[in-house]
């Protein structure tokens, strides 16, 4: 049997709970067609890039399958069936990832995060010259100056 990570979105007027009935419903659906799931991650209720279907937030729900391919096609099709998702993805992989899923993981944890960036050695950047007291214009330089028209002399 292959190895799946299935991704879906559920409306944003239903409940945590009726989303756990959605994974419990294809949960058995796959099992009856003789695969089982690895295991399940709520991501929780997350804002759209866009409207789907007039719903500008989603449940987020994936799930680890390991199933032969016509069992994740009828889960496929049933999912397109509900109208209760709002849209799904599943992709096949060698191996299940070990540990949380990367949207389950804290932002702190993240590798790239603004807050533990290093910006590395900057070298010598050189004297700035002086700098005005805060409030303070700096004087124009001769070649900021507006260019004049023919009208000014």
């Amino acid at each position: 049997m292959a190895l799946y990570e299935h991704v879906f979105l559920a409306r944003q007027d239903v409940s945590q709970q009726q989303v756990d009935a959605l994974v419990e419903q294809y949960t058995g659906l796959l099992t009856e067609n003789g695969g089982k799931v690895e295991g399940t991650e709520y991501w929780g209720m997350k804002s759209l890039a866009f409207r789907i279907k007039k719903n500008r937030k989603a449940h987020y729900t994936m799930m680890n399958i390991d199933a032969p391919a016509g069992a994740v096609a009828e889960m496929e099709r049933q999912m397109g069936i509900n109208e209760d998702v709002l849209r799904f993805m599943t992709i096949r992989v060698e191996a299940f990832e070990e540990g949380p899923s990367a949207m389950m993981q804290k932002r702190d944890d993240r590798r790239g995060g603004r807050g533990d960036r290093d910006r590395g050695d900057r070298g010598d950047r050189g004297d700035r010259g002086d700098r005005p007291e805060r409030g303070e214009r700096r004087p124009r330089r001769d070649d900021d100056a507006a260019p004049a028209s023919e009208g000014d002399s």
